[in-house]
């Protein structure tokens, strides 16, 4: 189920618009530091988002993570561009 909208993207039910967001750079190839860099957050903050992700798709990795979250988001590749 699809629903919401994060940086013109669908993101799948249950993921904030945040978490949308990290995950499209997770899916975009980013590390957790340079997440943090590039929206002005403390690392440890993107690792609990990273966790909350993993809890709310039912994954325990980003491979995973992206596997599960590309389909319903419309793909990393446009969550990234946007």
């Amino acid at each position: 189920m699809r629903t919401g909208s994060f940086a013109g993207t669908t993101r799948p039910a249950g993921l904030s618009a945040r978490e949308a967001q990290i995950m499209a750079l997770i899916a975009a190839g980013h590390s957790n530091g340079q997440i943090a860099a590039s929206l002005v957050l403390a690392e440890k903050t993107v690792k609990n988002h990273v966790n909350r992700i993993y809890a709310k798709l039912g994954v325990d990795s980003r491979s995973a993570a992206i596997s599960q979250w590309a389909p319903a988001a419309g793909g990393p590749a446009q969550a990234a561009r946007d």
